[in-house]
C-alpha cells in the first residue's frame, strides 16, 4: 500500500509541476540617460584675461558635472581671482604665473 500512495504522490507531484507556468523575467531595466551639460563657449583671445576666463569656464563645467568638488572649485576659484586682480592691474606677466601654479596646483594643463 505504500507503494501504491508513493507512486500517486509522484504522479500527483509532477501534475502540479506541470501545471505550473513559469513566470515572466521582469522587464529589463532601461538607464535614464542624463540631460546633457551645455557648455557655453569658450572666452578667445589671447593675453591673461582671455586664459584666466577661460580656465574658470572649465572649473566651473567641471564643478557642474560633479568631476570637481565644490570645495576644490571654490579655492581654485579664489586663485583665478588672484591672477584676475593682477591682469586687472596691467601686471600680466603676474598673472600668467599666478594662473600657471593655480592650474598646477589644482591638476590641469
Amino acid at each position: 500500500m505504500s507503494r501504491v500512495s508513493l507512486a500517486v504522490a509522484v504522479l500527483l507531484s509532477a501534475a502540479l509541476l506541470g501545471a505550473c507556468k513559469p513566470t515572466a523575467s521582469a522587464p529589463p531595466a532601461v538607464a535614464v540617460a542624463a540631460a546633457p551639460v551645455v557648455a557655453a563657449p569658450l572666452p578667445q583671445g589671447t593675453g591673461c584675461g582671455p586664459s584666466i576666463a577661460r580656465t574658470q569656464a572649465v572649473v566651473e563645467s567641471d564643478v557642474a558635472t560633479g568631476n570637481l568638488n565644490p570645495p576644490v572649485g571654490e579655492r581654485f576659484g579664489a586663485d583665478l581671482r588672484h591672477a584676475a586682480d593682477a591682469c586687472a592691474g596691467g601686471r600680466e606677466r603676474e598673472a600668467l604665473s599666478l594662473l600657471g601654479a593655480a592650474k598646477a596646483r589644482y591638476g590641469y594643463r
